[in-house]
């Protein structure tokens, strides 16, 4: 499993304030053979319309030594796991947590 990232806990806590349920630390895709992992998945119930949201939530930090290669690694991952998740739970909304 892949280390949390330095803003991890103050994400999900962010969350939790705003009345998300936390489901799932970490969120996993399986994909073939393989397991992927999205930092947290979460649902909050909409009372109004009878129905739940759902996101999932990956952190990134950018505190590498080379920013640019930082948000290359973000976007990729974003995209791959994007694609995964619309087959698999297309109802589910992917965000990309961001310090700034």
């Amino acid at each position: 499993m892949p280390a949390k990232d330095i803003y991890h806990n103050a994400v999900r806590n962010s969350l939790e304030k705003e009345s998300w349920y936390i489901t799932n630390d970490p969120f996993i895709l399986k994909w073939g053979t393989r397991d992927l992992y999205i930092d947290l998945g979460a649902e909050k119930l909409i009372a109004a319309e009878k129905s739940g949201q759902k996101i999932a939530v990956e952190i990134k930090s950018f505190i590498g030594a080379s920013p640019v290669a930082d948000l290359e690694n973000a976007l990729g991952q974003y995209i791959l796991y994007y694609d995964i998740l619309s087959r698999l739970e297309p109802s589910r909304r992917l965000y990309l947590a961001v310090r700034q």
